[in-house]
């Protein structure tokens, strides 16, 4: 970024500079958190009126720091104090607006400050959004400097968690057997999927136990349907594949019990919920900065899958993205990017591409071998030389093992701050798989992705 200043001798009344800037949702989130502006008023999701339409009015002082900034990089430029400054606020902009700001010089006085008229306008129908007038100390030394490094921010928000809520809202509520929901989170999840209208949940398990928890948690159960099951979680487990079985449970969902515990009977092959392929595990995580959706399958089920297992991680994986409206680019991950024959994941990524070029796998593009960083990175990506549509742009990442996965989940996590909704596939329906450290965002999101892929999976 290069910056040029105009100082007070240069500056003659009539020079003029403007830029031009689209007001984000994500300025408006910015803004709050800098300026400790709450105003629901200006904030994208922020509802005032509670007509169902966020307001996503940009604040004031928002535009205001438009003229700032064309002041300090622009005219006067780097240098420049602003000593005083009127406004008139003429209309509102919002979120979506594209604006055009105007600082033109009126007055060089002789202590060396310069008066200078301001206004922004939306162009696309010529409105006046801002008029005033600037005064400020010029600057008096020539500043010229090319390479300047801001810090880029990203805005924590999972905005692609929000658009799949708000794609299940509409949904039929998915009739989901929720197991053992017999501690805080695991019936605050359901409660909370079910107030959004996304699951009617069937409480499967020690009915003294959930009732004991919702007393504790000031829940009200009232309408809730309840199977009690006084034996083990595996006999909860059970149960709830018998209400699948029964078509009265179109989804399952984890509750306070071990993973191995709500998927024994699950696997069993005369009473369980297994239709062919292998059951796989896929977290779909809201990565922040990212553009779409980022897959990571299997991170918690298949520990050291073989070749035929790995092919059904990426069949299930596929059929997932699509139901979800995602086109699926999957990179199969390994230690390089080049067959090593000591490397067996190097091998069994190229294989499992071949497969999908000769039709064994279906629905997606798949390339491998590939690391994690031309996986992801077009530049990493054109470094190595590595064409194609997946190479630098996968949006689904298969790991080598469970190891892998759950490492590469977790830094996703707790070090890039996405949030992951976990879901089983391979099953009659789809299980939603929580864990207790779940922000509520990602209970609501997986309860979101089941209910997507289940109505999806039926209109096909």
């Amino acid at each position: 970024m290069r910056l040029v200043n105009r100082t007070f001798d240069d500056l003659q009344p009539g020079d003029s500079a403007a830029l031009q800037r689209l007001v984000t949702p994500d300025d408006l989130y910015v803004f709050a958190a800098s300026s400790g502006n709450y105003n629901p008023m200006n904030l994208p999701n922020g509802d005032l009126d509670g007509d169902g339409t966020p307001e996503q009015i940009a604040p004031g002082m928002f535009i205001a720091s438009l003229i700032s900034a064309l002041l300090g990089t622009h005219l006067p430029g780097p240098g420049t104090v602003l000593r005083q400054q009127t406004l008139v606020f003429h209309t509102v902009a919002r979120a979506g607006d594209e604006l055009l700001c105007r600082v033109t010089v009126l007055e060089k006085q002789p202590d060396g400050t310069v008066r200078l008229r301001a206004e922004v306008r939306r162009p696309r129908d010529a409105a006046l959004i801002v008029t005033g007038e600037a005064l400020v100390q010029a600057p008096q030394v020539r500043f010229d400097r090319d390479g300047l490094h801001i810090p880029g921010l990203i805005v924590q928000r999972h905005r692609h968690f929000e658009a799949l809520i708000d794609r299940a809202r509409p949904l039929p509520p998915l009739a989901t057997a929720v197991v053992c929901p017999d501690d805080a989170n695991a019936l605050g999840g359901a409660l909370l999927a079910m107030a959004e209208g996304i699951l009617t949940p069937i409480l499967v398990g020690k009915a003294d136990a959930i009732g004991a928890t919702a007393q504790q948690t000031g829940a009200d159960l009232t309408g809730i349907e309840i199977v009690d099951v006084p034996g083990d979680d595996a006999a909860a487990a059970a149960m709830a594949c018998a209400l699948v079985r029964e078509g009265r449970a179109q989804a399952v969902m984890k509750g306070h019990l071990h993973t191995d515990d709500l998927l024994r009977p699950m696997v069993d092959r005369d009473l369980g919920l297994r239709v062919g392929r292998r059951f796989t595990h896929v977290f779909v995580m809201d990565v922040p900065g990212l553009p779409e959706p980022l897959m990571v399958t299997d991170a918690a089920i298949n520990i050291a899958p073989d070749l035929m297992t790995k092919v059904d991680i990426v069949q299930n994986a596929i059929d997932l993205a699509r139901s979800l409206g995602i086109d699926p680019r999957v990179g199969v991950l390994s230690a390089v990017e080049t067959v090593t024959p000591a490397i067996q994941s190097s091998i069994d990524a190229a294989l499992l591409s071949k497969m999908a070029e000769r039709g064994q796998i279906r629905g997606g593009a798949v390339e491998g071998p590939l690391a994690m960083d031309n996986a992801v990175d077009m530049a990493a990506a054109r470094t190595k030389g590595l064409s194609g549509g997946v190479a630098g742009r996968a949006n689904i990442l298969v790991v080598p093992g469970i190891d892998a996965g759950n490492m590469l989940a977790k830094q996703l996590a707790y070090i890039s701050h996405a949030e992951g909704a976990g879901l089983v596939l391979g099953a009659r329906v789809p299980v939603i798989l929580t864990s207790r450290s779940d922000s509520p965002m990602a209970r609501l999101a997986s309860a979101a992705v089941a209910a997507i892929h289940h109505f999806a999976a039926h209109r096909a």
